[in-house]
């Protein structure tokens, strides 16, 4: 599970979405050091061929009120890698004709012991940032005519290195490879069975993990590790 996110104004980060072709990305992005789900952040993804930093909400499923839209009742921050191909999930169609990329400096993880938070840690992207892998749905209000995104983050099972820290998923970071992040972002490209060796845990960057004392404040506890890239 990935529950949070660190997009602080990096220099990193801004060169990830200049290289993916968002002009005057600074102007646009919603950054934050501590993003959680259900907050608005921003997502890159294609319509009709060109390339957008657009505000989404972090649920990808919304239900409809009176006046616009709120979070639905059922938790779908993150989207599990094994019902990417299960036709009627919510991820089903999303994963074959919406896709997007999450660009953060990092992420955070909690830890449970017996349904309880017992360990939190930030994960920062050392010399770089990192590409997530999401889905995003479209949503118009039939009578306000309010037009909305909502996203998610793809989940994969926890990656060894990853384990120690949180033992039930781990999100899913993209290679940052032109040639693939044009192929993931395509919104023509609805065959996804290219994209199946990316379902497999893997860490294309490395990264520094920060055990904190609580994610609003993330006062270090401990020394820093380094966890290398495979």
């Amino acid at each position: 599970m990935c529950g949070r996110l660190n997009i602080t104004d990096d220099p990193f980060v801004i060169q990830i979405l200049l290289d993916l072709g968002i002009e005057n990305p600074r102007e646009q992005m919603h950054f934050g050091r501590f993003k959680r789900a259900t907050d608005t952040i921003s997502i890159v993804h294609q319509h009709n061929g060109q390339r957008h930093l657009s505000s989404a909400t972090w649920w990808l499923l919304l239900t409809q009120t009176q006046s616009g839209f709120k979070p639905s009742k059922y938790t779908s921050f993150n989207s599990r890698y094994d019902k990417l191909h299960v036709k009627n999930s919510a991820a089903y169609q999303p994963f074959r004709y919406n896709r997007c990329i999450i660009v953060t400096k990092g992420f955070g993880e909690t830890q449970y012991q017996d349904g309880k938070p017992k360990d939190y840690h930030d994960f920062i992207a050392k010399n770089g940032a990192l590409c997530l892998a999401g889905l995003y749905k479209y949503w118009c209000h039939p009578t306000t005519g309010e037009q909305q995104l909502s996203c998610s983050i793809i989940t994969l099972p926890p990656h060894s290195k990853l384990r120690p820290y949180h033992d039930k998923a781990s999100p899913m970071m993209l290679p940052q490879r032109a040639d693939l992040l044009d192929k993931w972002l395509d919104d023509k490209q609805h065959d996804v069975t290219g994209f199946n060796h990316l379902l497999v845990p893997h860490l294309y960057q490395s990264l520094t993990v920060q055990k904190i004392d609580k994610p609003s404040s993330y006062r270090p506890i401990a020394s820093a590790r380094s966890l290398q890239h495979d």
